[in-house]
């Protein structure tokens, strides 16, 4: 991940989480995202299942700030962000979410908040998924 032509992130095999922070989100919703995250078996086993870890296969977490996540597109022509947090507040709930998956041993890298971020990405295999703090989700 580049900003202006400076890599500020950049893993191997493991994740890239983009992550929008929606009004109501706090730090108790970063928490439990960072552990989900961190301990989501999603990667393949010697079956061939998804039974592993991003700890298990020794992989990286690339976490990516994305408020426009949020556009909601359901009306008019042109996306509307009211349901993003407020950027002083979502700033702070992405660093919290990186602490998070740090504490469990990962390497963790993290976009800039709030740059024009040049992302790349090389995706093994099918699995792209929505996590959401949202019970009802």
């Amino acid at each position: 991940m580049d900003v202006d032509g400076e890599v500020v992130g950049r893993i191997g095999r493991g994740l890239m989480v983009l992550v929008g922070c929606g009004e109501g989100d706090g730090r108790d919703d970063a928490r439990a995202l960072g552990d989900k995250i961190a301990n989501l078996r999603i990667f393949e086993d010697a079956e061939g299942k998804m039974n592993l870890s991003v700890s298990d296969i020794g992989g990286g977490v690339l976490v990516v700030p994305n408020f426009t996540l949020y556009g909601d597109c359901r009306r008019g022509r042109r996306p509307s962000f009211t349901a993003a947090c407020a950027p002083e507040t979502a700033s702070g709930l992405v660093d919290e979410l990186a602490r998070q998956i740090a504490t469990t041993g990962l390497h963790v890298e993290c976009g800039r908040f709030g740059a024009r971020m040049l992302v790349s990405l090389v995706n093994e295999g099918p699995v792209t998924l929505l996590l959401s703090s949202d019970r009802t989700f």
